[in-house]
């Protein structure tokens, strides 16, 4: 009952409303003191007049609903990745029976660090006040997105009033982190000196006799291989998938410092390459978990759940460098007790001082394989000295300048 007794007093308040019921006022004079057909005439025009631009005011789009549905694509996509456009479909529904000659519908979206973007069209609806609008949104980077209230305005057949009305369609959707396919990380290597004792290459894991599902037949698997009974079933060559032997787990801890970063794109960088990591987990089914250091200390335990990969991945989204400390080391601290002995402790961060070296140091003697992923946009020649330096000291450094770069430096390409 509110909302319609707002829209009533705005509606009265509206300069012409006043204009119009002057006009009807004068003419009702007329009648009244001149009479005759003409001034009765006059009178029953306005008033028609009137009550015409109260049932357009009262039932059109001040009214207004709508439904919203949103597709990244002919192949509508559920995942959206950083580079992605959203494709937005708006059925509108206007109640009354009165023709409108257009609705302008204005549509505000919004990204979760305050940065938004406003899509304005026009659309005729049909005799039923039923009408469809699509656009598309511009590419989008990593974030939480969602629509605000949608504002529809229409003038009537005459264009004295201007109508106007809003509601609330839902809307929210994710994009995650730009990523790149990693055939192979060199960390891992077994033949590397400067992995650790306790490596293993991942494309050699020796499988065990653990059955662990059934697969679709790749041309040179063995007889022996073969599910004969999933075959029978399916009327298409399937083989069996064994267990393969555990590797160390693996923590990637992501720098997210707002002294760390001059700008944001080095962040993004930082960011995208620790979920292109955590896929190319998922692929070789290796227990890896994240560690951020923001304003809030954030740790998901290693695991090769798809669930808990998933819950990294949407943790990424919403993240940004606004934590307050200088240092990572206190950060890492607080969750000292919960990080596994013996894992790979992976630290992607722009930083190449004693902060980092004394962060590398600390996960050593931890007895865990420390390795830092150094993030350098300006490919500083301080970059190659310090890989330097970490390769005489026994750890594995990368350097990555532009995500396109990373397969490469992570399979040896560059160090």
């Amino acid at each position: 009952m509110k909302p319609l007794l707002r829209t009533v007093n705005r509606g009265l308040r509206h300069p012409r409303v006043w204009s119009i019921a002057m006009v009807w006022m004068c003419c009702l004079a007329y009648v009244l003191f001149q009479g005759g057909k003409t001034s009765l005439m006059l009178l029953s025009m306005v008033t028609l007049l009137g009550v015409y631009l109260a049932i357009a005011g009262f039932s059109g789009v001040r009214r207004a609903q709508g439904v919203r549905r949103l597709s990244s694509g002919p192949d509508h996509e559920e995942l959206l990745h950083a580079g992605d456009q959203v494709q937005v479909q708006l059925s509108l529904t206007i109640p009354g029976f009165l023709p409108l000659p257009y609705v302008v519908v204005r549509e505000m979206l919004h990204r979760h660090n305050g940065e938004s973007w406003s899509f304005k069209e026009s659309l005729i609806p049909n005799m039923r006040g039923n009408g469809e609008l699509s656009f598309q949104t511009p590419p989008l980077e990593r974030g939480k997105y969602v629509f605000s209230e949608t504002e529809c305005a229409s003038e009537d057949i005459f264009g004295l009033i201007e109508h106007r009305g809003k509601f609330k369609a839902k809307g929210e959707f994710r994009v995650l982190p730009r990523t790149v396919f990693i055939p192979y990380w060199q960390l891992y290597d077994r033949k590397s000196r400067l992995s650790g004792p306790q490596t293993a290459l991942t494309r050699s894991r020796r499988e065990t006799t653990q059955i662990n599902g059934v697969r679709d037949y790749v041309y040179g698997d063995r007889l022996s291989r073969i599910h004969w009974n999933a075959t029978a079933k399916t009327g298409n060559w399937k083989s069996k998938e064994f267990e393969h032997e555990s590797v160390p787990k693996t923590v990637l801890v992501l720098d997210a410092l707002a002294s760390s970063y001059e700008h944001g794109d080095a962040f993004e960088i930082a960011v995208s390459t620790a979920a292109s990591l955590l896929e190319y987990g998922v692929r070789e089914r290796m227990g890896m978990g994240l560690l951020t250091l923001s304003d809030q200390t954030s740790f998901m335990a290693p695991s090769e759940s798809l669930m808990e990969r998933q819950k990294m991945m949407h943790h990424l989204v919403d993240i940004q460098y606004n934590g307050q400390d200088t240092h990572l080391l206190p950060g890492v601290e607080r969750i000292a007790r919960q990080l596994p002995q013996g894992a790979y402790f992976v630290v992607i961060s722009p930083q190449k001082d004693e902060k980092i070296m004394e962060l590398l140091r600390w996960a050593d003697t931890r007895g865990m394989t420390p390795c830092h992923i150094l993030i350098d946009t300006s490919e500083s020649r301080r970059s190659a000295e310090w890989n330097a330096m970490l390769r005489g000291r026994g750890t594995r450094s990368f350097t990555v300048s532009h995500l396109q770069e990373l397969p490469t430096v992570m399979g040896g390409g560059s160090l």
